[in-house]
């Protein structure tokens, strides 16, 4: 007995023991960081969010996400691309906590157009750290009780892939991989560019001549510098790398990239000889009408972000000036106050208006969001030159891309003047800046930038509707009769329905219903103070609001019989549900 003793007691200090060491082993592995305010401490997503991810990295990282937070992220293909791939779309809430398409919901996506990857990156970022916050943060997790994230951090999978993967410029593709006839001679995609030198960028060619007009800088030979007038150069420009395949005497003019995905949706859009990039009717592409499906699916959106590069731009529509009269000005102010507070936290970023600041858009995807659908809509144009040096030199300056790559990129940025015979042109010199420098964030700058616009998203959404029942006042009328007046309060700054959408009646009315007493008359109260009152005769326990406005409310009236206790019900597509019982 006292050996079985011995045995047991040493098997539990055994057991002991080595809990203790897992303890002390977890406690170590946990106490190997210190928790930066802002970002997820120990994420069950790994994600190294200082780089970009093909389509296969980022397929895994959703369906870990899925998977690891099975509560909070969904995730369902919405339809195909033109060769192919899925169109995935992360659906973030709790779901313990109301019906993901019963909440006011944000969409968010990234790269309509191939070459702007790092839209996909944002988006995905965003998904990824309202997930992983959820619990860490009340903020995040109240907002995920509260509403929905709809978001698709590619949109336009086929040529996302092409730009990462293929040899192309800083600029293309800016299309999906529908391949056209862009020279006009009948036949499709002959001229595509070609990587002379097999480097996976397409840089430029220069070769010498008499009657060139760049000479190449004495105190850095990679830069060129264009002569003054009456001065003579040395070398020519011949343009981005490649070779004449089709024998028309021109380089590189017909490959992919002439149809423009955001000149594709159907609000104001035009044909391609008003518009050029516009393809053959509005949503034609079937990327765009995978999307458009999907929010015609979901009326309970009421905010949108899609994500673009270049510039440090918060963009709101119009996109021409003809559609000036959409943007009703109290629809403008609310527009106004979240992007003006973007402005404060998004260095370098201003808040802009697509035709008047840039230029004229016209089958725009944020016009025919917010003009379609009744949707405040952003679109934000990511990097900035800022983010560099704290200047605002802007995009293309070559003094300054020059010194990011001497002194922050040192040299991983430029391809050096290479020499190449060309079947063509003779003797050239081929090199460059990368296709993945100018445009693009550099991968030290990305995490900061990502977060900054996902917290722009996040106020977003988060001022989209949030309704409540603020208070029910009773009146004993005799009789039998019972007046009962509630108040419906949005405590959020976007109303229930944009000024567009009760323009068009796009969204049904909200909905105000009193259950549990037997009502004689409903009412819309319009002026409480003068006793002013709108009747509605039929079904009037169940009274139709136009809108309820962001920072405000409604009332509602009825006149009912008996006593006992009742329940009114809010129930709006863009505001989601509230309650309150007796």
């Amino acid at each position: 007995m006292k050996f079985k003793n011995w045995i047991y007691t040493a098997f539990i200090g055994a057991a002991l023991s080595l809990s203790s060491t897992y303890e002390a082993n977890a406690q170590v592995a946990q106490d190997r960081y210190f928790r930066a305010l802002g970002t997820p401490h120990n994420p069950k997503v790994q994600v190294s969010w200082n780089r970009y991810h093909t389509n296969l990295a980022l397929e895994e990282i959703m369906k870990d996400m899925a998977k690891k937070h099975p509560n909070l992220v969904k995730l369902e293909s919405i339809g195909k691309s033109y060769q192919g791939n899925d169109i995935w779309v992360l659906t973030v809430t709790d779901f313990n906590h109301g019906k993901a398409d019963e909440k006011p919901a944000m969409w968010i996506d990234g790269n309509i157009h191939s070459n702007e990857i790092q839209g996909t990156e944002f988006t995905l970022y965003t998904a990824w750290y309202l997930a992983e916050m959820y619990g860490d943060l009340d903020f995040i997790t109240e907002l995920l009780k509260d509403k929905t994230f709809y978001i698709a951090p590619t949109i336009n999978p086929d040529a996302h892939d092409y730009f990462i993967k293929e040899a192309n410029t800083q600029n293309s593709p800016r299309s999906g991989m529908i391949v056209l006839d862009n020279d006009g001679d009948g036949l499709a995609g002959e001229d595509p560019f070609d990587d002379l030198n097999g480097d996976g960028h397409i840089t430029y060619m220069i070769r010498k001549s008499p009657t060139g007009r760049f000479v190449k800088d004495q105190m850095d030979p990679r830069k060129l510098i264009m002569v003054a007038a009456d001065e003579q150069g040395e070398y020519e420009m011949l343009g981005y790398e490649g070779i004449d395949r089709d024998g028309d005497g021109e380089v590189n003019e017909d490959g992919i990239g002439y149809y423009d995905p955001n000149r594709d949706w159907g609000w104001n859009w035009q044909p391609d000889y008003v518009q050029r990039g516009a393809w053959k009717y509005p949503f034609s592409v079937p990327e765009n009408r995978a999307v458009m499906e999907f929010v015609m699916k979901h009326p309970n959106i009421a905010g949108a972000q899609s994500y673009h590069n270049y510039g440090g731009m918060i963009l709101r529509g119009p996109g021409a000036e003809e559609d000036l009269g959409t943007y009703n000005a109290s629809d403008v102010r609310i527009y106004d106050a979240i992007a003006k507070k973007g402005e404060e936290f998004m260095p370098g970023y201003k808040y802009l208006v697509v035709y008047k600041d840039l230029y004229s858009v016209f089958g725009g995807q944020l016009d025919w969001f917010y003009g379609g659908r009744g949707i405040f809509t952003y679109s934000n144009e990511l990097m900035t030159s800022y983010l560099y040096f704290h200047e605002n030199a802007g995009r293309n300056n070559q003094d300054e891309q020059m010194k990011v790559d001497r002194y922050l990129t040192f040299g991983d940025a430029f391809v050096d003047w290479e020499e190449y015979d060309h079947p063509q042109y003779g003797k050239i010199e081929i090199g460059g800046f990368k296709k993945n420098f100018g445009r693009l964030h550099p991968g030290f700058l990305m995490e900061q930038d990502a977060h900054r616009n996902s917290a722009f998203t996040i106020l977003h959404g988060y001022h989209t509707p949030k309704l409540s029942v603020s208070e029910v006042k009773e009146t004993d009328l005799g009789g039998g009769l019972k007046e009962v007046v509630a108040t419906v309060y949005n405590e959020r700054l976007i109303p229930t329905h944009s000024s567009q959408d009760l323009k068009y009646k796009i969204a049904r009315p909200d909905y105000v219903s009193i259950s549990g007493a037997k009502v004689v008359a409903g009412f819309v109260v319009e002026s409480e103070d003068f006793k002013k009152y709108k009747e509605q005769k039929v079904d009037p326990e169940k009274i139709h609001v136009e809108n309820i406005p962001g920072m405000g409310a409604v009332k509602v009236r009825w006149i009912v019989s008996g006593g006992g206790n009742y329940t009114i019900n809010v129930d709006s597509e863009k505001g989601g549900k509230a309650s309150w019982k007796k």
